[in-house]
């Protein structure tokens, strides 16, 4: 099977990956930091958390594997959970700002 995702993809199927003590997806809290797809089906994802020592990184992490893997031609899905740069609240999206309240 060919390989046809593209990063907008895997930010449209991250967009159903939650935080979940947050309530609001990964994509527009600003968490997903870079996406690289490999021509063989490999997608590669470096994302971060809203804070260090979090409970539910393995859980997060898994969840947003599992998701990128449901997309054609995707064989495997790694996501790396990165500290650098620290999220802040600047980096939700417009849609999670108003998620959010803000």
């Amino acid at each position: 099977m060919a390989l046809t995702a593209t990063k907008e993809d895997v930010l449209e199927v991250l967009k159903e990956v939650t935080d979940p003590e947050i309530g609001v997806n990964v994509v527009d809290l600003g968490l997903v930091y870079d996406v690289d797809i490999n021509p063989t089906g490999e997608v590669r994802v470096q994302m971060t958390l809203t804070a260090p020592g979090c409970p539910m990184h393995d859980t997060i992490a898994r969840t947003a594997e599992m998701a990128i893997e449901t997309l054609d031609g995707v064989i495997e899905a790694h996501v790396d959970i990165v500290w650098s740069p620290p999220w802040t609240p600047d980096m939700l999206t417009d849609e999670g700002r108003r998620l959010l309240g803000f």
